[in-house]
């Protein structure tokens, strides 16, 4: 008898941030392993999300149509054993009969970004949603610990399934407009307040021989950090949006060291992906970093412009010594988005089985 498992993606706009990396990856390893999945489970993989995207997955799979009204009520004629929310943020219903429930968690950062009556307005709604979820996953160990704090009385067991990472080495390079042949340290995110930004330009301001490039999607608050390289006149800042993936590995593969001084991350995939380059990457020590550099990154103790830039020097040095960067790549190696996939489907087949006993 087929079994039909159903993932959505919520309202996807690109795939260029970490959720949509998550995403994409998953998806995609799904994918490649739908055939085998039919053929060795009677399992057949639904994606829920917006129609641009339909096919982008290829025929093995089948694609379900997004819509506001499934906030309130959503119907299709088949019936779902397994319905898989790939993120937190997905307020759409799971169709109306489906059996089980899995929702994956990728962070809480809700309790660093809201206050007051708003904090407890997510923080009760996410209590809610896991309520009523058979499984619950968290993308890291951090990530768990906040569930359990935070949220405890949700009643759903939490399984930890690490997020792979991309190795972007053998990836075709592509030079990036307006950054020269000097030295530069990088920045790559989604650049949102919570990456700290104001920390590596106040570093800029106090190490002007020193080039540094940000990277990312275009956004409201890339516009303000645009603003203020120029308020502050910062000549060794480069502010770069929307690259491609040719253009992001070209970074990785020229800078001197990759910067993350994140306040607020549930996993952190650009220090990884700098990581398979062999390049140092410097963290902060909140939320989940440390659990993803480990003992191969180096850390900001404090976002004092002097104390970045000793951390930062005192790091470069360090890596000239044999054997770093290859530690750095191996720590890298050890997160696949292959193990990832395989992680969730055991989960998918157990939660499966458990409901036909």
């Amino acid at each position: 008898m087929q079994r039909h498992i159903g993932l959505s993606f919520g309202r996807v706009e690109h795939w260029h941030d970490g959720l949509g990396e998550f995403s994409r990856q998953l998806g995609s390893e799904l994918a490649r392993r739908a055939a085998a999945l039919r053929r060795e489970h009677d399992i057949e993989l639904h994606y829920h999300l917006p129609r641009r995207w339909h096919g982008e997955f290829g025929r093995d799979v089948h694609y379900l149509p997004l819509h506001t009204l499934q906030r309130f009520w959503h119907h299709t004629p088949q019936r779902f054993a397994l319905w898989h929310r790939l993120h937190q943020h997905i307020r759409l219903l799971p169709p109306h009969g489906t059996a089980t429930r899995l929702e994956t968690v990728h962070d809480l950062n809700f309790l660093l970004l809201k206050t007051g009556s708003k904090r407890e307005r997510y923080r009760r709604r996410l209590a809610r949603r896991l309520a009523g979820s058979a499984a619950t996953v968290a993308i890291t160990q951090h990530v768990a610990d906040d569930l359990a704090r935070e949220v405890p009385r949700s009643g759903t067991p939490v399984s930890v399934i690490h997020n792979g990472v991309t190795d972007l080495t053998s990836t075709p390079t592509r030079a990036v407009t307006g950054v020269g042949a000097q030295p530069f340290l990088l920045h790559i995110s989604r650049m949102a307040p919570s990456k700290n930004i104001e920390s590596l330009l106040r570093l800029a301001a106090a190490w002007p021989s020193q080039a540094i490039v940000l990277a990312g999607a275009t956004s409201s608050y890339t516009g303000e950090v645009q603003r203020l390289v120029t308020e502050r006149k910062l000549t060794n800042v480069t502010v770069r949006l929307d690259l491609d993936v040719s253009e992001k590995a070209w970074l990785y593969a020229h800078c001197d060291a990759f910067l993350f001084p994140s306040l607020a991350e549930g996993f952190g995939l650009p220090p990884l992906e700098a990581m398979h380059f062999g390049k140092p990457v410097f963290l902060s020590r909140l939320t989940s970093l440390p659990e993803v550099g480990g003992d191969a990154a180096c850390y900001f103790d404090s976002f004092d412009a002097a104390a970045m830039r000793a951390t930062v020097e005192a790091g470069l040095r360090a890596h000239r010594q044999a054997g770093r960067a290859e530690a750095l790549v191996q720590r890298a190696r050890s997160f696949s988005w292959a193990r990832c996939t395989d992680a969730y489907l055991a989960l998918y087949l157990r939660l499966l089985e458990r409901r036909t006993r």
